[in-house]
């Protein structure tokens, strides 16, 4: 940098200074601050000094050239330059950035430490005051959910590998009275793999469960409603005339009975009648009213009260039938059509319902959700700037300057 051999003590807010506009041309926020990165590209990499106090942190502290000039001139990190007329400044030529592989990644990796404990309303300048004589720290970053908000928790990069470890050698810290959570990055997401982990088991079995209860609700939904239709079914047989229909057998009852439900299709020598109530009833009346001689368009009928488990496995078939034709009459928009077991008068509208006793369906959604820390950065070089000519869109991404030397973001590996 230019003049950087000036001897005069820099003061606290030339430091602040100095390490904000550092941390703008800073390894971290440099690469994915898209504004800044489309100005040095302009002039050689030279961004005047009124381009950079549109820069809110930068504004916060003074708008002064000549105040940030100076604070420039006495940082002893010689990352940036000023030009001959004092109006621009630029990241020294001799300093690139460094190249993102996979070995650089890992180095940060190895200097950055995970903190947790803050309260929501921590502000930077709180953490960083907190964080002040705790080692050379190269970036801050605080992380926020999807909205923004701060989740109290930061990543801090220190300046060597060393650094990082020497802090967590003692991690009994607190913060306003408040015990902090403080982890390496590996050994936060070895936490956080675990903790995934855990949550998948645990929904596996509550899916495991949940699929258990329903399907015994499902179970005994059906067999209340078994109980429910029980001594109500009526079996007939015999040589019986093709064109004998359900309207027939309606006709036979309909005045001793009322029929829910008949599995009979048209040429069939028997079938089963579903009655409301009792089927005993309905029969011993049906057979009073014709003198004992209950036949079916003149053909001599077999008539069978039905019992136990035949009379289960038939009210079960009735029932899956019942809720075949629904799913078929709801499929054609409730369109009248004729299917088994329906038509004729006096058939009880009731199969036209969704039948019970095989339980609601129900969608199972796994709540094994990971938990995706999405790590949105706090403020960097375009931070909502006052007349700013774009918007930049990594302004969401930036994070918080550090606290010494030039800030930078730390990328989640």
């Amino acid at each position: 940098m230019a003049e950087n051999g000036d001897k005069e003590q820099a003061s606290d807010l030339d430091i602040k200074i100095s390490q904000q506009v550092e941390y703008y041309f800073g390894d971290h926020n440099l690469p994915r601050d898209k504004f800044l990165k489309e100005q040095i590209s302009l002039d050689d990499g030279w961004v005047p000094l009124e381009t950079m106090i549109k820069f809110n942190r930068l504004s916060n502290l003074t708008t002064d050239f000549g105040i940030i000039l100076g604070a420039l001139k006495k940082s002893k990190t010689g990352l940036l330059e000023i030009d001959e007329e004092n109006s621009k400044i630029r990241r020294d030529p001799n300093k690139p950035l460094p190249e993102i592989t996979e070995e650089y990644k890992n180095a940060v990796k190895n200097r950055s430490v995970y903190i947790k404990g803050f309260e929501l309303d921590t502000s930077l300048d709180e953490i960083k005051g907190w964080l002040e004589n705790k080692g050379p720290i190269e970036n801050i970053q605080m992380r926020r959910t999807t909205d923004k908000i701060f989740k109290g928790s930061i990543f801090i990069v220190f300046e060597t590998e060393d650094a990082a470890k020497k802090f967590l050698e003692n991690r009994d810290l607190k913060f306003k009275e408040t015990d902090m959570i403080v982890l390496s990055k590996e050994e936060y997401f070895v936490k956080k793999t675990e903790e995934r982990k855990q949550k998948q088991s645990e929904s596996k079995v509550k899916h495991k469960q949940d699929k258990a209860d329903a399907q015994k609700q499902a179970e005994d939904a059906e067999m209340k409603n078994l109980e429910e239709h029980t001594g109500c079914l009526l079996k007939f047989s015999g040589d019986l005339d093709n064109m004998t229909s359900r309207e027939d057998i309606h006709a036979l009852f309909q005045t001793h009975g009322e029929i829910k439900w008949i599995d009979f299709s048209r040429g069939a020598k028997e079938g089963i009648i579903l009655f409301k109530s009792n089927a005993k009833e309905a029969l011993e009346k049906a057979k009073e009213a014709n003198k004992n001689n209950l036949q079916l368009k003149d053909k001599d009928v077999t008539w069978e009260l039905l019992e136990g488990d035949v009379e289960k496995a038939a009210l079960k078939k009735i029932m899956e039938d019942q809720q075949e034709n629904y799913n078929k009459w709801k499929g054609k928009g409730g369109k009248k059509f004729k299917g088994k077991g329906r038509g004729g008068k006096g058939n009880d509208s009731s199969s036209r319902k969704k039948i019970q006793f095989q339980g609601k369906k129900k969608k199972f959604e796994s709540s094994d959700e990971e938990d995706t820390e999405v790590l949105h950065f706090t403020e960097g070089t375009g931070d909502a700037r006052n007349g700013s000519p774009k918007k930049r869109q990594l302004e969401e991404k930036s994070s918080e300057e550090p606290v010494p030397k030039q800030q930078k973001t730390a990328e989640d590996e």
